[in-house]
């Protein structure tokens, strides 16, 4: 029907049914454009979630608070709603966070989603890295199982839209002056197994050692579950004799490639991938969020083969502890510069 015709028909209705009409769609409407702030109230409602505060999982409505849903913990006796610990929490502009994760899976720049949004470009910014935290929730991460490729690249340190006092600035994709691996390099071990379980984490600044390996796949990797492929740097092997995995080492300096079923091309494969995404898309990024941009290429990996990646966007960003987490990246930026020899 044209739209004129349509037009045409709704001025025919009784002034009752075209009221009626307008608040089915206008419900219809914000029905769809808050999916992303539904999804936890719906988790609550189903009392499938738990409490914020001491996470007990006995609560019970607790009536509404600026329109949000109010909860009480039958155990701590606190109140909550449902956006208490997500990145939603303290949000003033609600009714513009579908079009946000839009424009963002979309990969349009802060410029771009500033101007369409008419929203600061602080603002902008902001959301964007504390929807990148909520990514970051190590609670729901899988084993590493079979056949495992782990091996690290390097990303040159970037104080991007930092003062830097201690070294010249240089242009984007620019070279350290420093020969080899050096504290101008930050160490990202890409870990994933042949069910496509993936893990990038930033490690260190320099050459990573054993302890590096544990704290980023130590939890991840079992003796008898899981089969270590990687170069043959000492600190691999070191690490898989300390666990009692079995290791399968490929020495690529050598020109050895593959051995058998054992090999690290879809690792060094992720390596290209990312860092092509990273500088292609935006420019490279600052070495304090790398870190959040890695956890945003994991979950575009997770959700690659679904119909409705918008949906499953918002799966995985509602979740207890973004705020917290997003609240740390100045530390744990600090804590990673503290690497250095």
């Amino acid at each position: 029907m044209e739209i004129q015709n349509l037009k045409s028909a709704i001025l025919a209705l009784a002034v009752a049914d075209r009221n009626n009409l307008l608040k089915d769609i206008t419900e219809s409407l914000q029905d769809n454009n808050s999916s992303s702030k539904a999804s936890r109230r719906h988790i609550l409602d189903n009392k499938m979630g738990q409490c914020p505060h001491c996470s007990h999982d006995k609560y019970v409505r607790f009536g509404i608070d600026k329109g949000s849903q109010r909860y009480k913990c039958k155990s701590c006796k606190r109140s909550f709603t449902e956006y208490t610990g997500t990145w939603l929490a303290g949000l003033q502009r609600k009714d513009m966070v579908a079009d946000y994760l839009e424009l963002m899976l979309q990969e349009k720049g802060l410029d771009k989603i500033s101007e369409t949004l008419g929203i600061n470009k602080k603002t902008a910014f902001d959301w964007r890295h504390k929807i990148l935290a909520a990514l970051d929730n190590k609670d729901d991460e899988d084993d590493f199982t079979g056949i495992t490729e782990s091996d690290e690249t390097f990303f040159l340190r970037s104080e991007k839209g930092m003062d830097v006092n201690d070294r010249k600035s240089r242009k984007r994709g620019g070279r350290s002056n420093k020969r080899g691996i050096s504290n101008d390099q930050v160490a990202v071990i890409v870990t994933q197994d042949r069910k496509s379980t993936l893990d990038l984490r930033v490690a260190k600044l320099g050459r990573i050692g054993k302890l590096d390996i544990e704290n980023a796949i130590g939890k991840r990797v079992k003796k008898g579950v899981t089969i270590l492929c990687s170069d043959s740097h000492h600190s691999y092997k070191g690490f898989a004799r300390d666990k009692e995995m079995e290791f399968h080492p490929v020495n690529a300096s050598k020109g050895e490639r593959v051995k058998g079923n054992y090999h690290i091309q879809h690792v060094n494969s992720t390596h290209n991938r990312i860092k092509k995404w990273i500088d292609n898309t935006f420019w490279g990024v600052s070495t304090k969020y790398l870190q959040q941009y890695l956890n945003w290429h994991r979950a575009k990996e997770s959700i690659k083969l679904r119909s409705d990646k918008a949906n499953a966007f918002v799966e995985i960003t509602i979740n207890i502890g973004a705020l917290e987490r997003f609240g740390q990246i100045q530390t744990q930026y600090e804590k990673l510069i503290s690497t250095q020899s």
